[in-house]
């Protein structure tokens, strides 16, 4: 039987200026669960107007109101209310979260507590931020003033949304910008649920501005508004393209986390079963929606048969099912829009590698947007799968023969998001890092975030990095101070006539 929460709303609102409201011409758009396929709820659907709205509140809080004047420490104590709410919550935010995406249940816990821990994290670093000093001893002395830049866009995709959405706006709002939030049309349940968090924790009316929407229609107008001195995206990389030019006229400041197509290099001397562990980790959890994801895994030959048939027995036996169901390991991929391109992309791959798991829908689940753990082997550099993003539980394993050859491979694609480096040489561990067009690389490991670092892609994966004082450096200006401590030697133009 379809679960479906208790407490699912009857409309999703657009939120301006501490309000829950509709869209100015009355319009809206279906949400689907992803289980059924059919609509659960309709939400307002934001245009230009909708758009104004909700970037002149944020505008009017920014210039007038107390949240870009309270003291680092005041607004720490608010983002620490906020993690507060969200922990009391995360029950409730992972069941609507599941629900609404079709991610399993224990990884949807796990995303709504990360979620909280993104508010912790920037309350403590804007607490003990500081800014550089330079002396000239006895003539100047020079000092960064760090203020917030203004209204801030932020346009977060549709997987994990509610843990992305704190990513953005745990900075946004510790360095004392107001902020626009587009969530991703497919899944706007959870973003709704930050205004009562916000409101119970005592943020000021207007600081958070929430306009549901087509991205081509609510999306571009907040790209396009003059008023939004900055946009943080996290999207699709043509998307990303879209944003890039029509943000040119104003020279918005950007962030974008892209696409990727991250490879996971396994040598012969890696831990296999570690290796094993991790790279289906890497790449079927989430259900094979993240950015990060290692889906394409090149493997040193003399391994190469004994890594693909311990995979493939592996990826036959993950459990698919309810979203609901604490024993599912891959739930429903979250739109039939979506399911329908990673479809293709299985049928696609059935002619440019050795398929050895997967392959359709798993038995037994007739409806929903269900995809069995897919993995193709001898998988060529050339071929679609190996090159294109699929964004679903879809792997590619190929062979090499030299380091060099993995390096050719792992840099084979126009996106550099990831890279995930399985040897136990260390010299060899640390060159081959170094050596990886990828924003990031794992060593031993898949995907486990430290906040303070970088987060970021280079080629077609990104622009810009956030994550600790680098989010604080996007959403803050840093001005220059200097003071003369002596008469300053000064030509005299115009003096000698």
């Amino acid at each position: 039987m379809h679960f479906v929460p208790e407490n699912l709303p009857d409309r999703i609102r657009h939120y301006i200026d501490g309000e829950f409201v509709e869209s100015v011409d009355g319009s809206t758009f279906d949400v689907l669960d992803p289980v059924s396929n059919t609509t659960y709820v309709q939400a307002a659907s934001g245009k230009q107007a909708d758009i104004d709205r909700a970037v002149a509140a944020a505008k009017r809080a920014f210039d007038d109101g107390p949240w870009p004047r309270m003291k680092n420490r005041e607004r720490a104590r608010i983002l620490n209310r906020i993690a507060d709410q969200v922990e009391a919550r995360d029950a409730e935010l992972a069941e609507l979260e599941t629900f609404d995406t079709g991610l399993p249940i224990t990884q949807a816990l796990g995303q709504a507590q990360r979620a909280a821990e993104n508010f912790r994290f920037f309350a403590d670093l804007i607490v003990a931020q500081r800014d550089d000093t330079y002396q000239v001893p006895g003539a100047q002395v020079n000092y960064v003033h760090r203020k917030p830049v203004g209204v801030a866009g932020l346009i977060t995709p549709w997987n994990t949304p509610f843990m992305l959405e704190s990513w953005k706006l745990a900075p946004a709002l510790a360095s004392g910008c107001t902020v626009a939030l587009k969530p991703a049309e497919f899944t706007p349940l959870s973003a709704s649920l930050w205004a009562g968090i916000f409101e119970e924790a005592g943020l000021p009316k207007g600081v958070f501005n929430l306009v549901n929407g087509l991205g081509e229609e609510a999306g571009d107008a907040l790209v396009k508004h003059p008023d939004v001195r900055l946009i943080s995206f996290t999207g699709e990389t043509t998307t990303g393209q879209t944003i890039f030019t029509n943000a040119a006229p104003h020279l918005k400041g950007l962030s974008m986390e892209l696409g990727g197509k991250s490879p996971a290099i396994v040598f012969a001397d890696a831990d296999l079963p570690a290796a094993i562990d991790s790279t289906l980790f890497g790449v079927f959890s989430l259900n094979g929606e993240r950015c990060t994801a290692g889906s394409r895994i090149l493997v040193e030959r003399s391994i190469y048969d004994d890594f693909v048939s311990q995979y493939a027995e592996r990826a036959k036996n993950i459990v698919v099912g309810d979203p609901h169901d604490p024993k599912t390991e891959v739930g429903a991929l979250v739109h039939p829009e979506h399911y329908a391109k990673v479809m293709s992309y299985v049928e696609l791959g059935k002619g440019e590698g050795r398929l050895v798991a997967g392959g359709g829908r798993p038995e037994g689940l007739e409806t929903g947007n269900y995809v069995a753990p897919t993995v193709f082997a001898d998988v060529k550099p050339d071929a679609r799968i190996f090159q294109e993003e699929i964004f679903g539980p879809v792997v590619a394993i190929t062979p090499f023969d030299t380091d060099d050859e993995a390096l050719e491979l792992a840099n084979a694609v126009k996106y550099g998001l990831a890279a995930y480096l399985w040897t136990s040489d260390l010299k060899r561990a640390h060159t081959f890092a170094h050596g990886i067009e990828a924003g990031m690389v794992w060593l031993n490991s898949h995907n486990v975030r430290d906040l303070r670092t970088p987060f970021g892609g280079v080629k077609a994966s990104g622009l810009g990095h956030e994550g600790g004082y680098r989010s604080l450096d996007f959403y803050t200006e840093q001005q220059a101070v200097h003071i003369s401590l002596s008469p300053v030697h000064t030509p005299k133009f115009g003096a000698s006539r």
